[in-house]
């Protein structure tokens, strides 16, 4: 089993950062089935949709809409751990890597 202390640390996956990952999938579906009237013509993943050019666009649009919302979303997540992982990535120099801690007056 790999020892969490040999490892940087990493962001904690929270509930929204989930909510968040799983609406850039849903995005990304959207981007892939309007993708698909423009490869084939009519809707290649789903039957029936999209059955136009006006809906394919709608679709890719909307869903490229999404993806970066829910990215934006996801990086405004991670930055409010910055605090916490600034003090966990010290520790982890601390004890796996002490030559490389700055100096104390460098403005950190």
């Amino acid at each position: 089993m790999l020892n969490p202390g040999i490892r940087p640390p990493r962001p904690r996956l929270t509930g929204r950062i989930a909510a968040y990952a799983l609406a850039d999938v849903f995005g990304l579906t959207c981007v892939g089935i309007g993708g698909s009237w423009f490869a084939d013509g009519k809707g290649a993943i789903l039957a029936n949709f999209p059955s136009s050019l006006a809906e394919a666009v709608a679709c890719v649009a909307g869903g490229v809409a999404v993806m970066i919302w829910a990215v934006a979303r996801i990086l405004r997540e991670i930055n409010r751990q910055a605090p916490e992982m600034q003090a966990r990535y010290a520790a982890y120099l601390a004890a796996q890597h002490p030559d490389r801690i700055p100096p104390k007056g460098d403005g950190q």
